[in-house]
């Protein structure tokens, strides 16, 4: 226990002085962002993304998550293919558009599965199981060749596809993954649970999570901050023992009442009342626990190219318009003001 309190002092001096360095050595600063969202009105390279991309910088996000989405049409069909959300030279005109804004750009591929989501993926046989692998592994090759012509800095392999973990296929694919983008690689795991049972890290730069527990009753701080303490001491012995940082990929609830019971779920799943402070005050304890040593970055979800998205009638996910917005400039930006 001395030899790893030890460890995690001198890697707090280190990561406390520069936490994303250990992610690229040309970046010098954490990663603290956004997962970017496209609106049919607004798309990358368009002038109002440009001004929603900028908000969020004033904001002090230093990073943004562009989405490419793959697609398939249920968890078992090894039918995996490009989604339509985004095209090639949508993804281009994203990554562009954010460095030139001096945004360092993770590019975050996620499955869609209608009425289901990318941790259910799991073909039904071994046959299907090498079919899903090859074709996921050309999308991905794909966009990382794209992400490496444009400059990404940072390259997911892939997005809480929890049921695909021990499959050995991944050890191919994070090499041709390499071969295409000589970066920084990282894989968002979904909650601490798959982190955990996880055992490619070591072909990989960076631990990735996204964190989507139960935090309780609304009105229970003590215990959500319990359970957001006791995820990220997960966190801390992941980092210890593989060695790498971790960034936190998304956090996030909708402001609607009884979001902290069920953070992931979407407004579609429940109409809710709208309660934009709950949002903003489950946003702030997280960015306090998570201000750690092990931690190298939080991405919040999420933030959309359209400028007037969001506000405080809206009870979805985005915190644009909302307090949340000044719990971020406070935390990541040094300013801080009365919502």
């Amino acid at each position: 226990m001395r030899n790893r309190s030890m460890r995690l002092v001198i890697r707090s001096l280190v990561w406390g002085a520069c936490a994303s360095c250990l992610l690229d050595p040309a970046l010098g600063r954490r990663l603290d962002g956004f997962n970017i969202v496209a609106t049919p009105d607004h798309p990358f390279g368009s002038a109002t993304a440009e001004q929603a991309l900028s908000m969020a910088k004033r904001l002090g996000a230093t990073s943004v998550a562009v989405i490419p989405f793959l697609w398939q049409s249920t968890p078992s069909a090894p039918d995996i293919v490009a989604g339509s959300a985004m095209s090639d030279e949508a993804l281009r005109a994203a990554i562009q558009q954010a460095r030139r804004l001096g945004l360092t750009v993770i590019v975050k591929p996620h499955v869609w599965v209608p009425d289901s989501w990318a941790g259910a993926v799991e073909p039904a046989s071994e046959q299907d199981w090498k079919a899903w692998f090859a074709r996921y592994q050309a999308e991905l090759e794909r966009i990382a060749r794209i992400a490496a012509d444009e400059g990404a800095d940072v390259l997911a392999i892939g997005t809480e596809l929890a049921r695909t973990k021990r499959r050995a296929e991944w050890n191919a694919a994070i090499a041709a993954v390499r071969s295409a983008f000589p970066r920084t690689l990282l894989y968002v795991a979904h909650n601490a649970d798959e982190a955990e049972a996880i055992a490619f890290w070591p072909l990989l730069d960076v631990i990735g999570v996204s964190l989507y527990p139960p935090l309780g009753a609304d009105d229970d701080r003590g215990g959500r901050i319990a359970m957001m303490e006791a995820e990220a001491r997960r966190l801390d012995v992941l980092s210890d023992r593989w060695g790498k940082p971790v960034l936190v990929a998304e956090i996030g609830l909708r402001s609607a009442k009884g979001a902290a019971a069920k953070p992931w779920e979407s407004a579609e799943e429940r109409a809710a009342p709208v309660d934009v402070q709950l949002q903003a005050d489950v946003i702030a304890d997280w960015l306090a626990v998570l201000k750690r040593p092990a931690v190298a970055g939080v991405l919040v979800w999420r933030w959309f190219t359209d400028p007037a998205a969001g506000g405080n009638a809206d009870t979805d996910f985005t915190v644009q318009g909302k307090p949340a917005e000044a719990v971020l400039s406070c935390a990541w930006a040094g300013i801080c003001r009365r919502p």
